[in-house]
C-alpha cells in the first residue's frame, strides 16, 4: 500500500537512507562481534562460558550496541548516499524539476522518524530485558566479578517517618540480622522495633512480606513506654531485597516504567544516588531525537557535489558525530559527579547540535 502525500522520490530516497543504514549497522556491528569475540575467546574457555551462553550474549550485544551508536550510524549513512546522489548529479537534477530544499528534506526527516521510533522502543523497552543477560555474562565469563550478594550497614526511609537499619543482609538467603525500624511523629519517636533476624518470604502471594524473629517493640507514649516480646511475627514492611543491593549498570537492566518507578521510590526514600538512574531516563528520550539533527546535519555537508568526493564530507562528518557522542558522555559524568541537572545534561548534545544543524542547512547549496 503506497503512502498518498509519498512520491516515488521520496520513497526512492527514503529506502536509500533506511537501507543504507541498516547496511551499515549489520557491516559496523558484524566487525565489531568479530573483534569482541576474538579478543574475549580466552576468558570463555578460561571461565568455562558454555556455546548457549556465548550465542545469547552476543544476541544481546548487537541490538544494545547498535542502538547505542544508531546516532552515528544515522550520520554515516547519510553522507554515504548522499554524497553518491550528488556525485551522480541527481540532486542537480531534483533541483533542477523545481523541488525545494526544505521539500528535498521531507524523506530524510520521515526517515529519521522512523530510526527515532525504533531507537526509542529499542532502548526502552527491548533491550533492558536483554541487558539483564547481558550484564550477568560479561561479569562471569569476560570480567570474573559476580554481583554484590550481600549489604552492610544499610538505611533506608520505608515511609513517611518510618526509618529501617540492617546491620547485613544475605541476598542469597534473602535474610538480614540486627534490623530496625523506627517510626517518628512529629520528629518524634514513638515507636522502636528490634529483630535479630529478618527473612524475606519468597512464597508469600503478598509483596514486601517479611517474617522477623526475636521481636521487641517500644511504643513511646509521652514519659510512658510500652514494651512487647514476640518470638515470631509476620508484617508487611514495605522494602524488598532489590532495595539493599546495588549492581553495577543496574539502570540499564530497567524499562522505562520500572525506571521511573525506581527513581520515585528511592527519592521518596530520601536516596541521593539517583542521578545515574536520571540522566539514564532521559537520555532515552533525548537520543532519538539525534536521529533528526545528525541527518540534517549529514545532509547539509554532502549534497554539495565535489571533485574530491565524498572525502572531505565524510570526514568532518565523523568529527561531529564523534563530538556529539563525546558531550553526551561528557555531559552524563558531569552531571552524576555535579549539581547539574540530569534533565538538562541529556539534552544538552541536541541543544548545541540543533544551532549546529540550522547553520549547515542554511549554508547548504541551494
Amino acid at each position: 500500500m503506497k503512502v498518498k502525500f509519498l512520491k516515488r522520490i521520496d520513497r526512492y530516497l527514503i529506502g536509500k537512507f533506511l537501507g543504507t543504514y541498516i547496511f551499515s549497522i549489520l557491516l559496523i556491528i558484524s566487525i565489531a562481534v568479530v573483534f569482541d569475540f576474538n579478543e574475549n575467546v580466552d576468558r570463555f574457555t578460561t571461565y568455562h562460558a558454555s556455546w548457549k551462553g556465548i550465542f545469547y550474549y552476543y544476541l544481546n550485544f548487537i541490538p544494545y550496541y547498535a542502538n547505542l551508536f544508531s546516532s552515528l550510524f544515522v550520520f554515516l549513512s547519510v553522507i554515504f548516499f548522499t554524497s553518491k546522489l550528488a556525485d551522480n548529479s541527481e540532486i542537480i537534477a531534483m533541483i533542477s524539476t523545481g523541488m525545494s530544499y526544505r521539500r528535498l528534506m521531507l524523506p530524510y526527516l520521515i526517515s529519521s522518524a522512523i530510526i527515532a521510533c525504533a531507537t526509542f522502543y529499542l532502548g526502552s523497552e527491548v533491550i533492558p530485558r536483554g541487558s539483564i543477560k547481558r550484564l550477568v555474562f560479561e561479569n562471569q565469563y569476560k570480567k570474573n566479578k559476580k554481583n554484590p550478594t550481600y549489604a552492610d550497614r544499610v538505611q533506608l526511609q520505608v515511609d513517611k517517618g518510618v526509618i529501617a537499619y540492617m546491620e547485613h543482609f544475605d541476598g542469597i538467603s534473602k535474610t538480614g540480622i540486627h534490623f530496625n525500624l523506627d517510626k517518628f511523629k512529629n520528629k518524634k519517636l514513638v515507636s522502636h522495633l528490634t529483630a535479630s533476624s529478618v527473612k524475606y518470604d519468597t512464597l508469600s502471594n503478598v509483596r514486601n512480606h517479611w517474617t522477623l524473629n526475636n521481636v521487641t517493640i517500644r511504643e513511646l507514649h509521652g514519659y510512658k513506654e510500652k514494651i512487647t516480646h514476640f518470638n515470631t511475627i509476620d508484617s508487611i514492611i514495605a522494602i524488598e531485597p532489590n532495595d539493599f543491593l546495588f549492581t553495577r549498570n543496574m539502570q540499564e537492566t530497567m524499562t522505562n516504567d520500572e525506571l521511573l518507578l525506581y527513581i520515585e521510590k528511592q527519592r521518596n526514600r530520601g536516596s541521593k544516588n539517583l542521578k545515574v538512574f536520571e540522566v539514564e531516563y532521559h537520555k532515552r528520550y533525548a537520543i532519538p531525537f539525534a536521529a533528526f539533527i545528525l541527518s540534517t546535519i549529514g545532509m547539509a555537508l554532502s549534497s554539495r557535489k565535489r571533485k574530491g568526493g565524498m572525502g572531505i564530507a565524510l570526514g568532518t562528518g565523523i568529527a561531529l558525530s564523534a563530538a556529539y557522542i563525546l558531550l553526551q558522555t561528557v555531559s552524563a559524568t558531569f552531571s552524576i559527579n555535579s549539581g547539574l541537572s540530569p534533565m538538562l545534561a541529556a539534552w544538552i548534545p541536541n541543544i548545541l547540535f540543533t544551532f549546529i544543524a540550522w547553520y549547515l542547512y542554511k549554508k547548504a547549496p541551494r
